[in-house]
């Protein structure tokens, strides 16, 4: 899953950290408000030293002033995609009025000063070691260990650009959109609703299987023991046939639906093993390329065998593909399934195909759902879901 924010980025991977962008978008956040700052108080102090009265320096000065903190709102929420690009889906729209006004105002006028010398200290530092050869004082072995010293330091000086930027779009965040802390809530109490709605559903599942099974089981065993006292040519012998085989089908059914419900399979084997099982029942035949290095957690595999279920079942019944493929890679701790399929496209959730109950269950553990299907095809569905580490099977 790519990372949403700078600090997300930085603790997530620190040292790959440094081959992504968001050095160079936290870089761009600090300079965009320290420069904005610094333009602003040099026409202010432009103005002042004007010689053109007093009063109307100070009237001039001002008015520099006012519009500059106007434009300071609008450019605070912009910085912020910067380093910290979010769920545009989820987000609500930022708050609006004189809080947000103000906080622009102070944010990009006042700290950006501090965000000026935080990327300048960063980059000045390694920076004056690198230019030590041209300084005439310096000696033969400082010529030498300076530009060394320097090349060494540059790349850390990405982290405290990239603290600070993360720091300061946190606090944005916080002011700008109150209503992150609900929607966290929300998210949570879904996660809980689902877990919730897994163990129901597990319980069911075994009460089926430890109960009304093993009855069916019994039953079709007695029926067929009456079955063989019974002459063969005898209407009784023919009604405890029937029986024996009405029997035998809602055993069928009823392990159809146990496995539906919760298949054994993903318990005892995990996830490639439950996808060769649904691929192998599936009309259109499909191609698996599954590499997971170990048992994922609990909730992870049953989402993801749902979600290949319901997409195989919705390539059955709605695209008129001839052939389908699932892939399934685990890597920095996300597991990312892609569904393709070479039907007639233009899949769409609001024709009722189970797309939404699926991004419904994907956003539900923390993951997320993209959709290409254009017309004419073909369709990939790609989950990603968080998984951490998978353990060893």
């Amino acid at each position: 899953m790519t990372p949403r924010t700078v600090l997300e980025a930085l603790t997530r991977s620190p040292l790959g950290f440094l081959r992504t962008a968001w050095p160079w978008r936290a870089l761009g956040h600090l300079l965009s408000g320290g420069v904005f700052a610094t333009l602003t108080y040099l026409g202010v102090a432009g103005l002042l030293t004007a010689s053109f009265g007093t009063l109307a320096e100070v009237l001039c000065a001002a008015a520099v002033l006012v519009f500059a903190a106007a434009l300071a709102g609008p450019l605070e929420r912009r910085r912020l995609t910067l380093v910290d690009r979010g769920d545009a889906g989820a987000r609500p729209g930022p708050r609006g009025g004189p809080l947000a006004a103000g906080y622009g105002a102070v944010s990009v006028l006042a700290v950006g000063w501090a965000d000026l010398a935080v990327a300048l200290v960063s980059l000045g530092i390694p920076g004056f070691l690198l230019l030590t050869p041209l300084q005439p004082t310096a000696s033969a072995w400082q010529g030498v260990a300076g530009p060394v010293a320097g090349a060494l330091l540059l790349p850390v000086a990405a982290y405290p650009i990239g603290v600070w930027a993360g720091v300061r779009a946190a606090v944005t965040r916080a002011v700008l959109f109150p209503q992150d802390r609900e929607l966290r809530e929300v998210v949570r109490s879904r996660a809980r609703l689902v877990d919730a709605f897994e163990t129901e559903r597990r319980r069911i599942e075994r009460d089926l299987h430890d109960g009304a099974q093993q009855r069916l089981v019994a039953l079709t065993v007695k029926l067929g023991l009456a079955s063989l006292d019974l002459p063969p040519d005898s209407a009784a012998a023919k009604e405890v046939g029937e029986a024996h085989a009405l029997a035998k089908e809602a055993l069928t059914e009823l392990r159809e639906l146990i496995r539906g419900i919760h298949p054994q399979i993903l318990t005892e084997r995990g996830v490639p093993a439950a996808v060769r099982d649904i691929a192998g029942r599936c009309p259109v035949p499909a191609d698996l390329d599954l590499e997971l290095p170990g048992r994922l957690p609990a909730a992870v595999e049953q989402t993801a065998y749902f979600v290949t279920a319901e997409a195989l079942t919705n390539i059955a019944r709605h695209s008129g593909a001839g052939r389908c493929r699932v892939t399934a890679r685990c890597h920095d701790g996300v597991l990312r399934l892609d569904i393709e399929d070479d039907g007639s496209g233009c899949a769409d959730p609001a024709r009722g195909t189970g797309l939404t109950g699926l991004a419904d269950r994907i956003a539900a553990a923390d993951g997320r759902m993209f959709l290409s299907s254009p017309p004419g095809g073909p369709t990939l569905l790609r989950a990603e879901l968080p998984c951490g580490r998978p353990s060893a099977s």
